[in-house]
């Protein structure tokens, strides 16, 4: 039986796709981004956060059929269907449990419902291969431009993702770049523009900046754990306004 290792489902959710949509974050990354926002969601063990400010904790991972998740995401089928929306398997890396996420995936293709995969793209290619009969729309981050900087900041192979992303495309899939503006690591031109040529040679047309936040915050102090990016304030907004120029030259951009 396949199992499901999820973090938890978020409903109503605007920034990870189209239209109104229900996020489900499964467990498990295989890269070590020291600015990732989903700090709970590294591990696949399951773990529980302590927020003491507010006096309450919140616990995430369980183990769930795909049948099981596809009928609590349904509940909202409405919703999705007016809005143009779906659900979005997110993560930690979604691409690490390709088994679950095609089974959930067949079933709410079956009830006319779409999934979109948000994934780093550093996974055999087999992984994509078993959901592709079912997901057709990727969201698929793009941290750097060069193999060393991918290697030793984010722990991923850049040849590996570089190749996935190119056979994602030359079969039609529907994919979007996703590039993390993180400051003094890849916000420079020169790293952007090394993106926007990894970009535009894998035949990507669409790309989105996403501005580095500190939204995690909280989420490092209730783990107990530190957090590199703690003190580092986000990028100014001409700055991102320059990514975006930058990465204009290379396909069609939007600031997320």
């Amino acid at each position: 039986m396949v199992l499901l290792n999820v973090s938890c489902i978020q409903r109503f959710s605007t920034g990870d796709g189209p239209g109104i949509r229900t996020t489900v974050f499964l467990k498990g990354c295989n890269l070590h981004c020291p600015w990732c926002h989903n700090p709970e969601n590294i591990s696949p063990a399951p773990v529980t956060l302590f927020f003491e400010k507010a006096g309450k904790k919140e616990s995430y991972g369980r183990m769930m059929e795909p049948r099981d998740v596809a009928n609590d995401v349904l509940e909202d089928i409405e919703f999705y269907k007016k809005g143009g929306g779906g659900v979005t398997v997110s993560g930690g890396e979604p691409m690490l449990q390709p088994e679950g996420v095609s089974e959930l995936a067949a079933i709410l293709k079956s009830a006319g419902v779409p999934t979109l995969a948000d994934t780093a793209g550093c996974v055999p290619w087999r992984s994509f291969e078993t959901v592709l009969p079912y997901v057709n729309d990727f969201y698929f981050d793009v941290k750097a431009g060069t193999p060393a900087k991918y290697s030793s900041f984010v722990g991923g192979d850049l040849a590996l993702i570089e190749n996935n992303l190119r056979k994602l495309v030359l079969l039609g899939t529907n994919v979007t770049a996703r590039i993390p503006l993180i400051p003094g690591f890849n916000d420079s031109d020169e790293e952007l523009k090394r993106i926007g040529e990894l970009i535009a040679s894998s035949g990507v047309a669409h790309a989105d900046i996403l501005p580095f936040h500190r939204l995690g915050v909280a989420k490092y102090e209730a783990m107990g754990i530190g957090y590199t990016y703690k003190d580092t304030p986000p990028l100014p907004r001409e700055r991102v306004l320059r990514a975006a120029e930058i990465m204009g030259k290379y396909a069609e951009t939007g600031i997320e």
